[in-house]
């Protein structure tokens, strides 16, 4: 798979594709992405978050995973959680699904869908807290923990929109933003506490990354999942390389730095030039193609519920 990424590499340094006067601007502080060559904008009208449920979305997984589990409540609330039947190293297609389908009941569902998603998510999360041998105290139910979840996937959302679409005006960034709140106020994160403006985002973001902290317990964990060790090596051996090489990609420096992996000039520009030509590609496929993940999870919500089964 990586032989591909090396490929695409290769062929857009022949055709001589030079940066998008579009490209996102260096972050100071280390916190986000920086990409140098961004596909130009497909059109100037406002944003529709729905947009950004694309099937090549599914790249950035992993390096999400990462960034919430970077906030030591969270990252030993998931490594030490005794709900077994959620566990990303044991069931790890399950989590996959029910993480996305969360993602899409915020985005997509209606406020029924929404509360029977939520009392699913909270059973599991009575069974989330620390105990006398947790190195840090946590519970499944704080509002901050919550909030910084919700965060890291709006960040998610952005990255990969941006990636694929092309880097928003102010003006679209905060309609974007608008649009994402539901990502955070869908569990018990108020209204109130969800910031007001794109632009108090960045400053909550940014204060919050640099408090992070990362023991070798969680580090161990997030580089067996990038790793794959949950999967049979049959998937694992030619998936894996690709995995990692995405999931750092995805991750800003201030993450890299706390994971404790390397990140290349040369790779920066494989992930850059894979991610163009990702996203001329996809100008091409409809819709209804680039986003039947999504309807096929919200199709699956929707009968669970019909049929009073557990939506996780």
């Amino acid at each position: 798979m990586m032989f591909l990424v090396r490929v695409i590499d290769l062929v857009i340094r022949v055709l001589g594709i030079r940066p998008s006067p579009d490209a996102q601007s260096p972050n100071a502080t280390g916190t986000r992405i920086r990409i140098g060559q961004c596909t130009p904008r497909f059109d100037d009208g406002p944003v529709d978050l729905t947009e950004a449920l694309d099937f090549w979305s599914a790249a950035a997984a992993a390096a999400n995973v990462v960034m919430q589990l970077s906030m030591p409540g969270v990252g030993h609330g998931v490594v030490e959680s005794r709900v077994e039947s959620g566990a990303l190293m044991q069931h790890p297609w399950k989590r996959l699904r029910t993480t996305a389908q969360y993602m899409a009941v915020a985005v997509l569902g209606n406020d029924r869908e929404r509360a029977a998603y939520r009392d699913a998510v909270n059973v599991a999360h009575r069974q989330v807290r620390s105990t006398a041998d947790s190195p840090v105290p946590y519970n499944a139910f704080d509002p901050d923990l919550q909030l910084w979840a919700a965060a890291c996937l709006f960040v998610f959302y952005e990255d990969t929109y941006q990636l694929l679409r092309g880097t928003m005006t102010e003006e679209q960034a905060e309609g974007f933003y608008r649009q994402a709140w539901p990502l955070g106020t869908t569990l018990q994160v108020t209204a109130d506490q969800w910031p007001s403006t794109r632009a108090e985002f960045d400053t909550y973001w940014d204060t919050t990354c640099q408090a992070l902290a990362m023991d070798d317990v969680v580090r161990d964990y997030l580089l067996r999942l990038i790793d794959l060790k949950m999967v049979n090596p049959i998937l694992r051996v030619p998936l894996a390389p690709l995995l990692r090489f995405l999931t750092i990609g995805f991750l800003a420096p201030r993450f890299r730095e706390l994971l404790g992996v390397p990140w290349t000039p040369v790779e920066q520009r494989r992930f850059e030039n894979l991610f163009l030509f990702v996203s001329f590609v996809n100008r091409f496929i409809p819709r209804f193609i680039r986003t039947v993940n999504y309807t096929v999870l919200m199709a699956d919500v929707r009968r669970r519920i019909r049929r009073d089964r557990a939506l996780i």
